[in-house]
């Protein structure tokens, strides 16, 4: 297949793959039918920026788990997508240039950019403020983000139940207990200390980076889990210019490893990959159990119970009207 073909088959598939979250994806059987773009505001993708740059400083809490809640994740998977294909064309060509410019021209650019400035201005704003809360009020601070976590499970179910590529199987169900039984599994591991060399920060922040493409996963919690929680909050706070840039290219080569397999799941397998998404929600949930001790050893609960229930009750129900809420935009705007 030549390079040209392959553009043209990419770029009618960019046109005709599901943009809304909350709308009903294409099935195999009807992959031509043209679903509408999801539209946003400037204001408003700032906004869910700073949303998902604000919960990425969060252990237990995914950004991906965000973009999903404020609609904006199948658009922030595809553009990821045309990134790495512009950047693999002008690698390897054959005709780099036109290549390059097709897959950028196809990022959903109105979305990405307030959405990554969003990001960037709430990291470095309240990566220092978060850090102190979460060691602080360790047990109010997961109450509230167990009760957001909690609200936002619906989602994925939601869009697995609007699918229409046919019945829910028993299949589906069970890859999504299973997810949950390994993402718990997985966040009940012990947090190591490790020296923050390059060589370590590396890897951590390529593996990272799942978190904020899967749902979730949080990569607060990955950074914790390998000893790099604290010194990236710092840098982030710091301005540790070396620091981050290794961790900047973790993240890159990170995203270049998932986002095309994860394109490709989304397109082909949706429902399934919305119930392991939720199982993988249903799992991380464990991380965020607000009485825990030094070793994440689950307890019972302490002193502070009503305060705690109150505010993951807020979180919830905080979730709960963005959910409501966009949904009732994605309807108005498929009509």
């Amino acid at each position: 297949m030549t390079e040209e073909s392959i553009i043209s088959a990419e770029s009618s598939a960019s046109q005709t793959s599901p943009q809304g979250d909350l709308a009903s994806p294409a099935s195999s059987q009807d992959a031509d039918a043209p679903i509408p773009v999801r539209r946003t505001s400037l204001p408003g993708n700032l906004i869910r920026g700073a949303m998902i740059g604000t919960v990425e400083t969060v252990p237990g809490v995914s950004g991906g788990t965000v973009a999903l809640v404020v609609g904006i994740y199948r658009q922030l998977i595809d553009s990821a997508s045309h990134v790495v294909s512009a950047g693999r064309v002008l690698i390897t060509g054959p005709d780099r240039g036109a290549g390059f410019m097709h897959h950028l021209r196809l990022v959903d650019w109105k979305v990405i950019l307030p959405v990554m400035v969003g990001m960037i201005i709430a990291v470095f704003t309240v990566a220092g403020p978060m850090a102190s809360a979460v060691e602080t009020y360790p047990e109010l601070t997961r109450a509230t983000f167990f009760g957001m976590v909690l609200a936002s499970i619906f989602v994925p179910l939601q869009m697995a139940w609007q699918d229409r590529s046919g019945p829910l199987k028993v299949s589906h169900l069970l890859a999504g207990i299973l997810a949950a039984a390994l993402t718990f599994w997985l966040v009940s591991l012990p947090a190591t200390a490790v020296e923050p060399t390059w060589y370590v920060i590396l890897p951590a922040a390529a593996i990272a980076v799942s978190a904020l493409l899967l749902p979730g996963l949080s990569g607060s919690f990955l950074l914790l889990t390998f000893g790099l929680y604290e010194p990236t909050l710092r840098a982030a706070a710091d301005f540790d210019l070396a620091y981050l840039s290794i961790f900047a290219l973790g993240l890159a080569l990170g995203m270049i490893c998932i986002v095309k397999g994860l394109k490709w799941l989304l397109d082909h397998r949706h429902r399934i990959t919305m119930v392991v998404l939720a199982g993988v929600m249903v799992g991380a949930l464990r991380t965020l159990w607000p009485w825990q001790d030094a070793a994440r050893g689950l307890q019972g609960p302490g002193e502070n119970l009503g305060v705690a229930l109150g505010l993951g009750a807020a979180g919830f129900a905080v979730v709960l009207v963005l959910v409501l809420l966009d949904y009732r935009l994605s309807q108005r705007q498929m009509r």
